[in-house]
């Protein structure tokens, strides 16, 4: 009997060492794994490092894209305004063509009598020059 309450007591003292030890934790780290736990968190503030960096340079393009895209969206309202402009002109030009070509046919050639005129002495034809001789120089 007093075996068995020497075990079970043993049992007991042990079990309670182990949830002590699993709850408290162990401070001691061996040398390896501290400086893997050192490389970790460089590694991790280099990449928190890039990751702020990247998303700066996003939100600067993402500035340039729509400052782009205004300019897009102005050009496309001015081509079309332009469009327009130019088929109100381009009709107009064929309207007032039409006018002309009407005007034309409708008004008869007027016939100029011939005058005669005083006589006019024709004038003589002026002198040519000779062309100047260009001299080449070496």
């Amino acid at each position: 009997m007093t075996r068995t309450v020497t075990v079970r007591s043993f049992f007991v003292v042990a079990a309670i060492a182990f949830a002590s030890v699993g709850l408290s934790g162990c401070d001691y780290w061996p040398p390896a794994l501290q400086t893997q736990i050192e490389q970790l968190r460089s590694e991790l503030q280099m990449a928190t490092m890039e990751k702020t960096q990247l998303q700066n340079q996003l939100a600067s393009f993402t500035k340039v894209k729509e400052d782009l895209q205004s300019q897009v969206d102005e050009l496309s309202r001015a081509s079309r305004d332009k469009t327009v402009m130019i088929n109100s002109l381009q009709s107009s030009l064929t309207a007032a063509q039409g006018r002309l070509s009407k005007s034309a046919k409708a008004a008869p050639p007027k016939v100029t009598p011939v005058k005669p005129a005083a006589k006019v002495a024709p004038k003589a034809p002026a002198k040519k020059k000779a062309p100047a001789k260009a001299t080449r120089t070496r």
